[in-house]
């Protein structure tokens, strides 16, 4: 039997998201995690797929989805925000509630991961929240990755042009950085009460690990797992079965004692 559903859903302003539902066991009453992908990424990501094999082995549903204007979601990229990644988070978890789904679990990938610490800030649906590489300070790693005149330029255009890690360049508008400023890792960081766990490679050359490290010891229940060599992307072996382990791993001790 063929585990995995297509799906769509909406968001608040009634766009449609695609979604996958995995459930191994078809058992609504245990886990299901939501997971949230990275930017300019899709809900087929490499870590994505790698972890619901994972997780449908553990016997442990799962959610993946497109954030809006990305995948096979509707929406125009280049006006991505920051409150539309988290309102759609919101909504994943509203649908898969109105499914009858109670126990769930969030991961979520760098610009994913903002707007899922976000997420977790705000509701009581979750019962643990899991980071890989997650962006807590879009201002410091913009700067970090573009240098101040690049971002004064972006400013400047009104939008910027992005290198797609699948070749060729994307648009993205200066509302993207705008939206972001108001939104902090740090600040609601304190407001996370659920279990937490954050995996962060220690060569990220996009997001600096000194941003998990900080964040860690503002979530109350954190716990940071650093892969030592670990880039943004994970792609070698050993650092990849490393990010995957602990996620998985965090996800399948916790449900454990629901």
């Amino acid at each position: 039997m063929n585990a995995e559903q297509k799906i769509q859903f909406q968001n608040s302003k009634g766009d449609k998201l695609a979604a996958i539902l995995s459930n191994p066991t078809g058992d609504m009453t245990k886990p299901i995690v939501v997971m949230a992908h990275g930017f300019a990424s899709n809900k087929n990501s490499r870590s994505n797929t790698k972890l619901v094999e994972r997780f449908d082995q553990l016997g442990i549903a799962s959610f993946r989805f497109d954030i809006w204007g990305h995948g096979e979601s509707e929406g125009n990229f280049e006006d991505i925000t920051i409150t539309e990644a988290v309102d759609d988070i919101l909504q994943a978890i509203k649908f898969l509630k109105s499914l009858d789904y109670s126990r769930i679990a969030l991961v979520g990938s760098s610009f994913g991961g903002a707007a899922a610490m976000e997420v977790a800030s705000q509701t009581t649906n979750l019962f643990a929240l899991a980071l890989k590489s997650p962006v807590s300070d879009y201002a410091e790693e913009q700067l970090h990755v573009r240098g101040q005149e690049g971002i004064d330029a972006w400013k400047s255009d009104g939008f910027t042009l992005y290198e797609s890690n699948r070749g060729g360049k994307i648009k993205i508008n200066y509302t993207l950085y705008e939206d972001f400023l108001h939104h902090s890792g740090y600040q609601v960081a304190p407001n996370i009460s659920i279990p937490t766990l954050i995996v962060h490679g220690d060569q990220d050359e996009e997001v600096p690990v000194a941003q998990s490290i900080k964040t860690s010891k503002l979530i109350p229940n954190c716990k940071l797992v650093i892969v030592e060599g670990a880039k943004h992307s994970y792609q070698e072996g050993r650092h990849e079965n490393e990010m995957l382990e602990a996620i998985t791993g965090f996800i399948e001790e916790i449900a454990k004692t629901l």
